[in-house]
């Protein structure tokens, strides 16, 4: 037996592309329009069992089980073959063009690499490998006829559709931003490494041709393009699908840490839908950030007979004068106002007969929130506020 790679790395490999395609798999079957993530996930299937074909072990068995010398080379030049396919056909169907262009490009890369797949297995049955090679089958039948024109055109048909990928990928990222910029960038090396491995086999084919043996360049050279290649497309493809909802969940926890004094402050107000929501501990932070700000504003309103505007004016007088800009004072002295209804309240004070009438926006709670650390706020904590003895 020769001294190949280790099997390990090839499932290892194929097993993380299977189990991300299967986590994506139930979105995908909901989302029947979404092509996009379909397709996805038919490649990283198709991607795993480029990984489960080319195992030594699995070449191995699979000519034990058929009875066949080498039975798992085409099958195994066909995943690589549907694998450099489909991701072509996913960048072309990715990339915004005009449908019709779209379909005509679909229809000429499933011809082409179908009739690829079938011309493998044509020309394996024509040639003859009577002699097991677990992981220098390219090296050692490079000269035998209808074999040799297999490797060839796996070779070629492979390099040729990562290649094409390779630079789809880097000529679409110089017109987009963001998570599908980021993943673009990713794939292309992901694809580069799909053709050094390529390059790697042909040299070494054409080494064969000339007498001199290079085989070391397939059987150990060559499959450590795998893993790194495995990994970064993996990466490429998730990132622009999940670059979006990462985006949100960033933004949604920047948020809640924002919201933190202000929901601090209105915890204690009663509500119908209190401050505190008992939410499940797996909430997405979206769902949290949607809760906390529905019973923010819950609490405003509970507070709003209390809102004194003598309180907001002298809160504001004294914030211009310590310094601060006039939207910036307009907020501490919005958070006063609050801090003082939360007091009368609290102390179960009258309502107030003329209290200041304020319409709150999703915008204004983050605002809110951080002046609530301004000192100015600080004397109107007492009870009753402006209205029942005034801080001066």
């Amino acid at each position: 037996m020769e001294n190949g790679p280790n099997n390990l790395v090839f499932y290892i490999c194929g097993c993380l592309l299977l189990l991300i395609g299967l986590v994506k798999l139930p979105a995908a079957i909901s989302r029947r329009h979404d092509l996009l993530l379909r397709a996805a996930v038919l490649l990283l299937v198709i991607g795993s069992t480029v990984f489960f074909f080319a195992a030594p072990d699995s070449i191995a068995r699979i000519n034990d089980w058929t009875g066949i010398p080498n039975f798992a080379a085409p099958l195994a030049y066909t995943s690589l073959t549907a694998f450099s396919g489909a991701s072509l056909l996913l960048i072309i169907n990715w990339r915004p063009a005009p449908p019709e262009h779209t379909r005509r490009a679909s229809r000429l890369c499933i011809a082409l690499y179908s009739s690829v797949i079938v011309a493998i297995h044509v020309l394996f049955w024509l040639g003859d490998a009577p002699l097991e090679q677990l992981t220098l089958f390219d090296g050692y039948y490079a000269s035998t006829p209808y074999i040799r024109e297999m490797i060839l055109l796996y070779l070629l048909s492979h390099g040729a559709g990562t290649l094409a990928t390779t630079l789809l990928c880097w000529r679409w990222s110089r017109e987009v931003t963001g998570s599908l910029r980021a993943g673009l960038l990713i794939l292309v090396p992901a694809y580069s490494l799909h053709v050094i491995y390529d390059v790697l086999k042909l040299v070494a084919i054409g080494a064969r041709w000339t007498g001199y043996n290079w085989d070391f360049l397939i059987d150990q050279v060559a499959p450590l393009t795998a893993a790194p290649s495995a990994l970064l497309v993996v990466g490429g493809f998730a990132l622009p699908l999940a670059g979006p909802r990462l985006t949100q969940t960033v933004v949604a926890l920047r948020e809640l840490r924002g919201l933190a004094p202000l929901w601090r402050e209105l915890q204690s107000v009663p509500t119908s839908s209190p401050v505190h929501s008992a939410l499940p501990w797996w909430s997405a932070p979206a769902v949290r950030l949607t809760a906390r700000m529905t019973a923010i504003f819950d609490a405003l309103l509970s507070i709003s007979p209390y809102y004194d505007a003598a309180a907001r004016a002298q809160a504001y007088e004294e914030a211009v004068t310590q310094g601060q800009a006039p939207d910036q004072a307009a907020a501490t002295a919005d958070a006063a106002m609050i801090v003082s209804a939360v007091q009368r309240q609290r102390s179960e004070a009258h309502p107030i007969e003329d209290a200041s009438s304020k319409q709150w926006r999703t915008g204004d709670l983050v605002l809110l929130s951080r002046a609530l650390a301004s000192p100015v706020i600080e004397p109107f904590r007492r009870v009753g506020g402006a209205a029942e003895g005034r801080p001066t």
